[in-house]
């Protein structure tokens, strides 16, 4: 069974915030359908990308937006002109992940400023995890997310930018299939379909800047892991790479 939890209440976060203590409160006293209170081994705790930027100081006076997009952007994939004048850009940043506007945010923030992401996403997650561990004496799954859109689909949808102790990607190749064929491409991206159903229960404008996940505690390491970096697809792999 697969539950997700996304507690309301959680305030505004300002630079400096411990993200681990402010959840902590939140983490204690979430009740679950087995009766059982607080966090447990296996649950993975869900972070929208936008808290650990603000805590970690990454809100910027940007009063021209476009300015902060070119200085995040480490190579143009696509550009897109607008009859209203403005101008879509999909670029690969300095994160490496490749999204609109290098992930840069002027959505709730205050005016004249813009919101970057978090600067070392997996680090950002490893940190958060150490304060867990700290705070309840185990060692859940964190994973921080963002939202794109992707190559052919319309909307969009979140992804991990961010993981520590999860195996972001679930390899199922030299398994076979309920014919007795033998699985040749099937690389789950597991961290990316829990930062989905993380967020159908967060939302996007209901205050829930986290989510926790339980039910899924194979995925969770010991180890932290080398982060959501591994699905980021390397140049000889992109048959994506050069936009129009």
């Amino acid at each position: 069974m697969l539950l997700v939890q996304a507690p309301d209440g959680v305030g505004e976060v300002t630079s400096g915030t411990d993200l681990a203590a402010l959840l902590t409160p939140f983490l204690a006293t979430l009740t679950w359908p087995d009766g059982s209170v607080g966090p447990a081994e296996g649950d993975i705790v869900v972070i929208a990308s936008k808290i650990v930027a603000k805590s970690e100081g990454r809100l910027v006076a940007g009063k021209d937006r476009e300015a902060a997009i070119t200085a995040e952007t480490v190579r143009v994939v696509a550009t897109r002109d607008y009859p209203d004048g403005s101008t879509l850009r999909i670029v690969e940043n300095k994160q490496g992940l490749v999204m609109a506007a290098a992930g840069v945010d002027a959505s709730n923030v205050l005016p004249g400023t813009v919101l970057l992401l978090p600067q070392d996403p997996d680090a950002s997650a490893r940190r958060i995890r150490r304060g867990l561990n700290a705070r309840f004496g185990l060692r859940p799954g964190v994973l921080i997310t963002d939202t794109v859109g992707r190559p052919w689909r319309r909307g969009i949808a979140d992804i991990s930018i961010g993981a520590a102790g999860i195996d972001v990607l679930e390899d199922l190749r030299g398994q076979q299939d309920m014919q007795g064929r033998d699985l040749r491409a099937s690389v789950i991206a597991v961290a990316d379909e829990i930062a989905g159903a993380a967020d159908l229960v967060r939302g996007k404008a209901k205050g829930r800047p986290f989510a926790v996940v339980r039910g899924l505690g194979h995925l969770v390491t010991h180890e932290d892991g080398d982060g959501a970096a591994v699905a980021i697809r390397p140049p000889e792999e992109d048959m994506f790479r050069t936009g129009s």
